[in-house]
């Protein structure tokens, strides 16, 4: 049985980032990275970004150069042992680590009657598989109108395809954004040539011929060329579970990052965590926590003793729109909103008992240090108060 020195669970943005740190601290510890994925590391953000505006495919892999890892791709692992310090993959091998690190991120939500044809957008081989029908194909059906799906929608269109967004709430991004930018954005969507189906399910997804063929709760049939869903993820906790480590929406670590095992940590998607600012227990889904969040738990395995204590932000391009936000993004919290121009650019306040938990920087670039002190502060606001607060 092979020795590691750290072995890392996971082959995304977090892992790639906690072995770079790593590496700043011990350039001769051995390290393992296992990821069920067959593609090396790679930055996720552009898969339903810029790669759609002319950036090469190139552009996302993370060079493993110089940092003499042992990488066992398209290899899933299916048990930990605590006591032994062991892992074991799916064909059968079997390591040993003295710190391990679980960055195994989350699984997406599956539809619970529909065939294989529907690709649950998130990783590079999803990517491929969608910009593939592109080349042929002209109609195509989006499920899911937050994060994911109001972004591929966007990026479909920009190809000039014909898009239907299907989506059980009444708009994009209902949960997060205030009703007035809702309705704004649906309208947008539609200006843009994006057919929009609110308050409505799907029944099933099935395959016709050459098409797929999307049945929605409704009784209304539309022929896809291609059918994307992004439905969300659930945190991959089976490990951390079999382990017996402490789980609760998500593998819950202390300030430094470590599970309830002191030698195992987690961090990224699947870790929850404590946030000062906020007061509260999170888990944050956004590259952001991933580089930083992977980058400390590095540190720590390595032997420092660092705190996470930052307050991860996170970005969206929709169309010629975007924006930068951090802290809370809830529309059922009091809403302040601050338009230069209304629904172009302006600042939006998310608030609980009269604190600011959260900051919507849309189309405002460069202040994400400015939101992320305000919410720090913990001060009272009110309308009045942050009115001009933050600006560009």
């Amino acid at each position: 049985m092979k020795h590691h020195k750290y072995l890392i669970v996971g082959g995304g943005m977090t892992a790639d980032s906690a072995i770079r740190s790593i590496r700043k601290i011990d350039n001769s510890g051995s390290i393992a990275l296992f990821c069920d994925e067959s593609d090396p590391p790679y930055d996720r953000p552009p898969l339903s970004k810029s790669l759609w505006t002319g950036k090469p495919f190139s552009s996302i892999w993370r060079s493993p150069n110089g940092l003499d890892v042992d990488m066992h791709l398209g290899k899933k692992v299916v048990a930990l042992d605590t006591s032994k310090k062991t892992v074991t993959d799916d064909a059968g091998n079997s390591c040993s680590y003295e710190k391990l690190l679980l960055a195994t991120g989350g699984a997406v939500r599956r539809l619970p009657d529909a065939n294989g044809n529907v690709i649950y957008f998130r990783t590079a081989g999803d990517y491929r598989k969608l910009r593939a029908l592109c080349e042929h194909g002209s109609d195509f059906v989006v499920i899911g109108g937050g994060f994911i799906g109001s972004e591929v929608a966007a990026a479909l269109a920009m190809k000039d395809k014909r898009v239907t967004m299907i989506f059980p709430s009444n708009g994009i991004g209902s949960r997060v954004y205030p009703p007035s930018l809702v309705a704004f954005l649906n309208s947008y969507y539609e200006v843009k040539g994006v057919k929009l189906l609110e308050s409505e399910s799907v029944k099933s997804v099935r395959t016709a011929g050459n098409k797929t063929i999307v049945t929605t709760g409704k009784g209304i049939e539309i022929s896809a060329d291609g059918v994307v869903a992004g439905l969300g993820i659930e945190p991959n906790t089976v490990l951390a579970e079999q382990a017996g480590l402490r789980v609760d929406n998500g593998i819950v670590v202390d300030e430094m990052l470590r599970t309830s095992n002191p030698d195992i940590y987690a961090a990224g998607d699947v870790a929850n965590f404590y946030s000062a600012a906020l007061d509260k227990r999170m888990r944050v889904e956004h590259e952001d926590n991933a580089n930083v969040m992977g980058e400390m738990a590095g540190r720590n395995m390595a032997g420092q003793s660092d705190i996470y204590s930052h307050q991860p932000y996170f970005y969206s391009d929709l169309f010629d729109l975007g924006y930068e936000a951090v802290g809370e993004l809830d529309s059922t919290l009091d809403i302040v909103e601050d338009w230069k121009e209304p629904f172009r650019k302006g600042v939006i306040y998310y608030l609980r008992d009269g604190r600011v938990r959260g900051v919507l920087l849309w189309n405002t670039w460069g202040q994400v240090a400015a939101a992320t002190q305000l919410i720090a502060e913990k001060k009272q606001h009110s309308s009045s108060t942050l009115q001009g607060k933050i600006s560009d």
